[in-house]
């Protein structure tokens, strides 16, 4: 159980990591491709700046005014003049930053090529922080007026932030849907182990308490025999009849006890290669006796020659007389079939009764431990719900299956297929 355990806990982390990293792979994939559509876009905002800079207009006089520091055209002083431009030119370049779909933070110089400082914008930034330059050679009127190339120099800072902004459709939805993973599989895991717990104590009670009825079981038992050798004719069938149900009574605690050992895994059942029909033939005729008293129509019909199977008697026969006893239970005027044959290397057995029946809604919950059909008339028999699904148990560690065909009213046919031996 540990090690189960452990292997599930060591897949859910190595899933965990590779779903990570094949986020991260896509995360740094979606990134280079915002920045490629940010170059693309800066590359058309360079273009649109030169061009609006490259005639002579308001702006450029304006900036080249503040440059030469020239205030002829002007009343102001010219530290008016340059504060003009600086923020002319950088709502220009706003203007055309936003036309094509960049909104992040920027600051600009504008400088000759050989390092000469023209202006810078009104914003500033952080000696610490990360910036990334673009230049732009202005070209026309700029240029000719001062005689020299000149550089717009744009930068921009912590542009992986801006980028991640542009793929929070990708990367929000990827970070929710890890989380919700790992909520959902820790939920899981929690339920499936909390209720393997509930399971094992359960089984645990129930184990107690069938090992405590097998003494007053046994001591009736004992009392029977004794009784029997000092009573009167008329009364051994009555002793009989008690001896036979202490019997099944005991079987139905061994299979108690034996459901738990199946859930937890535990090899309880040996396989051996057997002729099963002298078995088969036996649990028939028994349970034909005891019919008779009951006067409950019971017939069968076995194939002749060997059924040869790998299975372990007394569990295959307790699942037989389960069905046998749940047919004569769930049934007013109870007629009850049993049919055994070979076929396509298959040996079926098929138990028919003329009972209440099974609605369909029901039958795919039947064979679940502890379900019980919420009818008036199933629960006014007792039971607890574990016959069929030790049955199932049962066949399936036989290799078989068990399958069941009913009708709500008109009874029902259940056939436990299991694999012949190949003589």
């Amino acid at each position: 159980m540990l090690k189960k355990r452990n292997i599930y806990i060591a897949i859910f982390i190595v899933s965990l990591i590779g779903l990570a990293v094949i986020q991260y792979q896509y995360l740094r994939i979606g990134l280079n491709l915002a920045k490629l559509q940010f170059n693309t876009k800066l590359g058309k905002v360079s273009n649109d700046i030169a061009q609006g800079l490259e005639a002579a207009n308001q702006l450029t006089f304006l900036i080249r005014s503040a440059v030469k520091e020239d205030t002829t055209y002007f009343t102001s002083s010219i530290d008016s003049v340059q504060d003009a431009s600086r923020y002319f030119l950088n709502d220009y370049i706003i203007e055309k930053l936003v036309n094509n779909g960049i909104e992040t933070d920027f600051t600009y110089t504008l400088h000759s090529k050989d390092s000469s400082f023209y202006l810078q914008s009104p914003k500033r930034f952080e000696v610490n922080d990360k910036i990334e330059s673009y230049p732009i050679e202005l070209i026309g009127y700029l240029p000719k007026e001062l005689e020299k190339k000149v550089i717009l120099e744009l930068k921009f800072k912590n542009l992986n932030n801006f980028f991640l902004s542009k793929l929070n459709g990708l990367t929000l939805p990827s970070i929710l849907f890890i989380l919700g993973i790992c909520i959902a599989i820790i939920w899981v895991l929690k339920t499936y182990y909390w209720q393997r717990n509930v399971i094992t104590t359960t089984n645990e009670f129930i184990n107690n308490l069938t090992h405590e009825l097998k003494t007053p079981v046994f001591s009736i038992g004992l009392a029977t025999k004794i009784l029997e050798e000092s009573a009167l004719n008329e009364q051994k069938p009555i002793l009989g009849m008690i001896r036979q149900q202490v019997k099944r009574l005991t079987v139905h605690i061994d299979k108690v006890l034996e459901l738990g050992n199946l859930e937890s895994s535990n090899n309880v059942l040996k396989l051996d290669k057997i002729d099963f029909r002298p078995y088969l033939l036996k649990l028939c005729e028994e349970f034909s006796k005891l019919m008779e008293i009951e006067e409950v129509k019971f017939s069968y019909d076995l194939q002749q020659g060997g059924i040869m199977l790998n299975a372990e008697v007394f569990h295959l026969e307790n699942s037989i007389n389960n069905i046998l006893d749940n047919a004569k239970k769930y049934s007013v005027q109870p007629i009850i079939k049993l049919k055994g044959y070979s076929l396509n290397n298959q040996f079926f057995i098929e138990i028919t009764d003329n009972g209440i029946g099974v609605s369909e809604e029901d039958k795919k919950k039947i064979f679940l431990k502890y379900y019980r059909v919420n009818d008036k008339e199933v629960q006014s028999v007792k039971g607890y719900g574990l016959g069929l699904s030790y049955v199932k148990k049962v066949i399936e560690k036989h290799k078989g299956k068990v399958i069941m065909e009913s009708e709500k009213g008109k009874g029902t046919k259940i056939s436990l297929i299991l694999p012949l031996c190949n003589e």
